[in-house]
């Protein structure tokens, strides 16, 4: 299975989902989206399978201490722009499946999804 993991790796939620993936002895590439860079088709593709409001971390500390002008009026756009200056902003991880994309990581449900 062709699995690319998308996040950035000091990251704890990545540090879950890595380990959960080696334990289950899932083969996967990282990209680490702050230093490999992000590209804005890509994320693109993301807002339009998973929402722009999935992948946004309005719960992250890159987020919350954004100026309150930049957090008003969000909407596709706006959100992207955000996305693409500061990829931290992106609910981790990011997972590019056979099965399509998802955002976040739960053990029971990528039991479900990748078992």
């Amino acid at each position: 299975m062709a699995l690319t993991l998308y996040g950035i790796p000091n990251c704890d939620t990545m540090k879950k989902a890595r380990t959960w993936l080696d334990a289950a002895g899932i083969a996967y590439v990282f990209h680490d989206f702050r230093k490999d860079g992000l590209d804005p088709a890509k994320l693109q593709g993301w807002i339009d399978a998973v929402g722009w409001e999935k992948l946004l971390n309005k719960a992250g500390t890159t987020f919350r201490k954004l100026p309150d002008a930049d957090k008003a009026g969000l909407d596709a756009a706006k959100a992207k722009a955000l996305m693409l200056e500061q990829p931290a902003m992106i609910k981790r991880p990011v997972v590019e499946a056979p099965n399509g994309v998802s955002t976040g990581f739960s053990a029971g449900e990528w039991q479900t999804r990748f078992a």
